[in-house]
């Protein structure tokens, strides 16, 4: 249900900002009215993800895609105003799920030690499982995956941006459904 705008100083709005340029418009939602729509075939499943530029930023790449965005406990929450500024409006229109409804199969995004993304069958239904960025994806997470992938990199790197891994992980799904 929408209502009337309501005026307020800038000086009101800069003061609860956290912005250096603090924003002239702002609205308020319903926490619950997020994320509710159907999720498609091919999503993320966010594993202990806390820092929450990351989670916005994979928000918006899910909707970038059309895939939805499973978080499990202990990760940011994604209507924290860091990974809200990430997110860059995704967060309206991207199918939210807990971890545990996340479709199989399955793929675990790991560092190394796996199978090379690109020759891993990528299923039309899949969900793609990423943990956070110092841990990784625990053992009875990888054991509940299907299969795991790792993303190819240069000699010497040791990993990538959850957010990148993510990115990458979905358009190279993206790419072979349109190829």
């Amino acid at each position: 249900m929408l209502t009337a705008g309501v005026d307020v100083e800038p000086e009101l709005l800069a003061d609860v900002s956290e912005l250096a340029h603090p924003a002239r418009v702002i609205a308020v939602f319903a926490r619950e009215g997020l994320g509710t729509g159907e999720p498609g075939g091919v999503g993320l499943a966010l594993w202990h993800v806390s820092d929450p530029g990351n989670v916005g930023t994979l928000i918006r790449t899910a909707d970038a895609f059309g895939a939805f965005v499973a978080l499990s406990s202990g990760c940011a929450d994604p209507t924290s105003p860091k990974a809200l500024r990430g997110s860059a409006g995704a967060i309206f229109r991207v199918p939210l799920l807990d971890v545990d409804d996340a479709p199989a199969p399955r793929i675990a995004l790991v560092a190394g030690g796996s199978q090379p993304l690109g020759e891993v069958e990528l299923p039309e239904r899949m969900t793609f499982v990423l943990g956070a960025e110092r841990e990784g994806l625990p053992l009875d997470v990888l054991e509940q995956s299907e299969a795991s992938a790792t993303i190819p990199m240069a000699d010497g790197a040791e990993s990538l941006n959850v957010a990148v891994a993510g990115a990458i992980a979905l358009y190279e799904r993206s790419r072979r459904a349109t190829a």
